[in-house]
């Protein structure tokens, strides 16, 4: 999957030869500014309203509103307010009774995220991949959030990834484009066929925009030592998302947040850390004392 033809393409396409100034990886002045926040995602189990379907919670259900107010509640300075689990016919009063909520909360949306495939042709699907993805860029806007979380997707059975990138690229851009007109970043993420920050980094450059860039998660490189690709995809970032635990080699280990921390201070990161909860303990009780060590690791 992560082969030489596959990073050779990547590298020696036309969609390199215009690299510039655009995007990443940023230099900023001043020092590191980490600010934490956590992602409605990790109640996942606890959302009453899903991706494709609407179910029953019995026990300790969650909404947006008691989400921001956890978030409030165990001292983060942000709320990431996962697509998925907002009521699936979203209006603009919805959108500004949570922007409100969360204001008088004293907690910013720091982001949200979507689950698109642009990996794909041109046509019908595509076409409503990218509806889906502007949709949620005009309500990120309603919100106030300035990051979206996007993917480039899966492809189909019997086509080449380096074909299903320049498919990504294209519908990439084209969504950066009316991502920029809102001031709202794009952030990949090291998901799918993204397992490595070699993969990682290419793509964002492939893509090239000044409103692209890197939603880097901790948990999903599938890479000997992901501590590794992280630190080398921290200086690419608009948005950080921590897991609990992390794959190396084929185990699952407990995550060194201390670790990861202090590589976003060397590449003078600024901006937040979400706490992505996704481990098997209950999260209305796991959660508040990771957030509190996530927290003092800031300083």
């Amino acid at each position: 999957m992560y082969s030489i033809t596959r990073r050779s393409f990547l590298a020696s396409s036309s969609t390199l030869g215009l690299m510039s100034a655009l995007g990443a990886p940023f230099e900023r002045s001043g020092k590191p500014n980490i600010r934490l926040s956590l992602a409605a995602y990790s109640f996942r189990s606890f959302f009453k309203y899903q991706k494709n379907s609407l179910r029953e919670v019995k026990d300790r259900p969650m909404n947006m509103f008691k989400f921001i107010d956890f978030c409030a509640d165990n001292g983060c300075d942000g709320t990431e307010l996962t697509s998925y689990f907002f009521p699936h016919n979203v209006t603009n009063k919805y959108l500004t009774d949570l922007r409100r909520h969360a204001f008088l909360r004293g907690v910013d949306i720091s982001g949200t995220a979507v689950g698109n495939n642009f990996s794909l042709p041109k046509g019908e699907k595509r076409d409503a991949q990218i509806s889906y993805v502007k949709k949620w860029i005009d309500h990120a806007a309603v919100l106030g959030a300035p990051h979206i979380r996007v993917f480039a997707g899966r492809e189909a059975k019997g086509v080449e990834r380096k074909q299903a990138d320049l498919w990504a690229i294209e519908s990439l851009r084209e969504c950066c484009d009316y991502a920029g007109k809102h001031g709202i970043f794009l952030g990949i993420e090291n998901h799918d066929s993204i397992g490595s920050s070699n993969t990682l980094i290419e793509f964002v450059k492939a893509v090239n925009h000044r409103w692209f860039a890197v939603n880097l998660d901790s948990g999903n490189f599938r890479t000997p030592d992901p501590y590794i690709d992280f630190a080398s995809s921290a200086p690419y970032a608009v948005n950080v998302q921590l897991k609990v635990e992390l794959r190396i080699g084929k185990d699952k280990k407990a995550a060194d947040f201390e670790r990861l921390i202090n590589s976003l201070k060397k590449a003078n990161y600024q901006g937040y850390v979400v706490l992505e909860y996704e481990a098997e303990q209950d999260p209305y009780v796991a959660i508040p004392p990771l957030l509190k060590k996530i927290r003092e690791l800031l300083v």
